[in-house]
């Protein structure tokens, strides 16, 4: 799975019927922002934020359209044509598709959306179990909805986050296997709680993820600087690097073959190194 300088460590969401922050979200600090056209936004306000976040691309810049996400509302809902057609209309670039449980669900998405990238979300039981068939389905990344998947199992992830790691693992390697970047961690919902942030992303590390939906900026920074190599990581990998650019498939660095895992971990430790 490559590193790349331009995948996503944090994506914010902001709900599809405040307009006014959509801008302040993108100017957060935060690599992606997911406008929210589900959980959000109660069932009356669907049309609204559908018009809010349709007339917002239609006049932002292309960069921030790069950067911006809509969550649609699930396959089964009776919103979804809804905004696969506002979206398109819009020309909206990528979308978070809820509920994600089938590779028929994904090719649906893409059909109405031609040009769109598609992250899929895996949040229930079904869609851990075809997560394999999911991540080949055409998907550019996978994330991870914690709270709804533990309220599918009834689970109390508060209390013990241990009934999280089996699906975890099975979304990581489902990644890994589809050539997909690192899947996405799920919310932390404790708005002040940095330690249990960083706790949170810490597991979610552990268990092959690469980044985090957020939930307020306050909680981005805090992201990205635990995800940057610390400064002897960094030095460490110039090392590795400069030692097999001087000897190509024979260098030896500290007393240890610098073999190509070796290197590759050095290119993603660089790789890692930003803002």
């Amino acid at each position: 799975m490559s590193v790349a300088s331009n995948i996503p460590r944090t994506y914010l969401f902001v709900p599809g019927t405040r307009p006014e922050r959509f801008g302040k979200a993108l100017a957060s600090g935060a690599d992606a922002v997911i406008l929210d056209l589900e959980d959000a936004v109660a069932a009356d306000d669907k049309s609204l934020a559908r018009q809010a976040i349709a007339d917002w691309f239609r006049s932002a810049s292309a960069d921030d359209r790069t950067r911006t996400v809509v969550r649609i509302n699930d396959a089964a809902s009776p919103w979804f044509d809804d905004d696969l057609t506002a979206l398109r209309k819009a020309g909206a670039c990528s979308v978070l598709l809820t509920k994600a449980e089938s590779a028929e669900q994904v090719a649906a998405t893409l059909a109405a959306l031609p040009g769109a990238s598609v992250l899929a979300l895996i949040e229930s039981a079904r869609g851990v179990a075809g997560v394999d068939t999911v991540a080949a389905a055409g998907v550019s990344r996978l994330v991870f909805g914690t709270l709804d998947f533990a309220l599918d199992l009834d689970i109390d992830i508060e209390s013990d986050a241990s009934g999280l790691a089996y699906a975890a693992s099975r979304i990581s390697i489902a990644s890994r296997v589809a050539g997909l970047p690192a899947p996405v961690a799920g919310v932390t919902p404790q708005l002040d709680d940095r330690k249990r942030l960083l706790a949170d992303l810490a597991s979610a590390r552990a268990l092959g993820f690469g980044a985090k939906l957020c939930i307020h900026p306050s909680q981005v920074e805090p992201i990205h600087t635990a995800l940057r190599p610390a400064a002897e990581a960094l030095a460490w990998a110039q090392r590795v690097l400069a030692a097999d650019a001087a000897s190509p498939g024979a260098a030896r660095l500290d007393g240890r073959m610098v073999d190509r895992p070796v290197v590759l971990q050095a290119q993603r430790t660089l790789a890692l190194a930003r803002d």
